[in-house]
């Protein structure tokens, strides 16, 4: 089974006036249109600013947050470092805000990021010590067209179950293999292609389930960040 959420069907956000704008794939329950949380993924925003812009410091409690610097760059404060640090293409800072950190973002014109929440267990992890990491983009490796970042054989390891990330740079048709237990998300940063023999085009976001193997038939060189989920996790998420 495939969905696809293009821009336009995805929640619209923004900051500061308009000064950094957001399509969400996946919003807040509140808000909507995109997709609704599922697994153990709670929240996914693609941020571009038009100008420098910063968000103030905001407090966050349980969740694991990942910054993916697509483009450019960024600052970043918390109230665990209590210092600026700058975060710069392919760079990736995992939160893992436990009983409570607060933090503040400073996004550099044209630069763009993810931001994704992921939910580890909030019953256990709003008891547990805030901890904050950087990873540049040099811990991360391609083997051919792809390039892993979370999970098994991945630089980063994080609380939340079940969780690969990888970033896909196709020049030629690529398969995925997948199971029936995994949730596959995708969202195009750039290109043109068919998954599943559907039209993809740049900032869709594709979410696959129950299915062996996904064909991606690429028009244009594309790039794709990609998550597999579990649709079976052991403990009970915020969301269900």
């Amino acid at each position: 089974m495939i969905e696809v959420f293009n821009r336009e069907s995805q929640v619209y956000g923004e900051f500061n006036g308009g000064e950094i704008i957001e399509n969400k794939p996946i919003g807040f329950p509140h808000e909507r249109g995109g997709s609704k949380a599922y697994s153990n993924l709670f929240y996914w925003a693609y941020a571009k600013a038009n100008i420098d812009s910063t968000i103030g410091l905001h407090p966050h409690k349980g969740f694991e947050i990942m910054s993916y610097v697509i483009s450019g760059t960024i600052k970043h404060y918390d109230t665990l470092i209590k210092k600026w640090k700058k975060l710069e293409e392919g760079d990736i800072q995992i939160i893992q805000s436990g009983s409570g950190i607060s933090h503040s973002e400073s996004i550099n014109k044209d630069a763009s990021i993810f931001q994704i929440w992921f939910d580890p267990n909030l019953e256990k992890s709003i008891y547990q010590k805030p901890n904050y990491e950087d990873y540049p983009s040099n811990k991360f490796i391609s083997n051919g067209p792809k390039k892993k970042l979370v999970g098994n054989n991945a630089p980063i390891k994080i609380l939340a179950e079940g969780i690969e990330i990888f970033e896909l740079n196709l020049k030629e048709n690529f398969s995925i293999k997948t199971n029936p237990d995994q949730i596959l998300s995708i969202y195009v940063l750039n290109g043109s292609l068919k998954i599943c023999n559907q039209k993809i085009k740049k900032h869709d976001f594709v979410k696959i389930q129950k299915m062996n193997e996904v064909e991606i038939i690429i028009n244009e060189n594309s790039r794709l960040f990609c998550i597999t989920s579990s649709s079976k996790l052991s403990y009970k998420t915020y969301i269900r």
